[in-house]
């Protein structure tokens, strides 16, 4: 039985990221020693293993997750 994908683009933004936030992470994705390796090898196997859809409800949800987690 296959699932009819669902579409994930359009609507209002909820989530703000501003540019240096999006700097910072690259930065840490491309440079850090800490977790660099660890990030990338993560991020490859999700682009291999998930549908663009799926990358997308994960990434939201993580990010909702993540202020969340400020909050509390």
């Amino acid at each position: 039985m296959s699932l009819k994908e669902v579409d994930l683009t359009g609507g209002e933004s909820v989530y703000c990221i501003n540019e240096a936030q999006l700097k910072r992470a690259f930065e840490m994705v491309r440079t850090s020693p800490e977790t660099s390796e660890k990030v990338n090898k993560l991020i490859e196997q999700i682009e291999r293993d998930f549908s663009r859809n799926e990358r997308a409800a994960l990434s939201f949800i993580l990010v909702d997750r993540l202020l969340k987690k400020r909050i509390n």
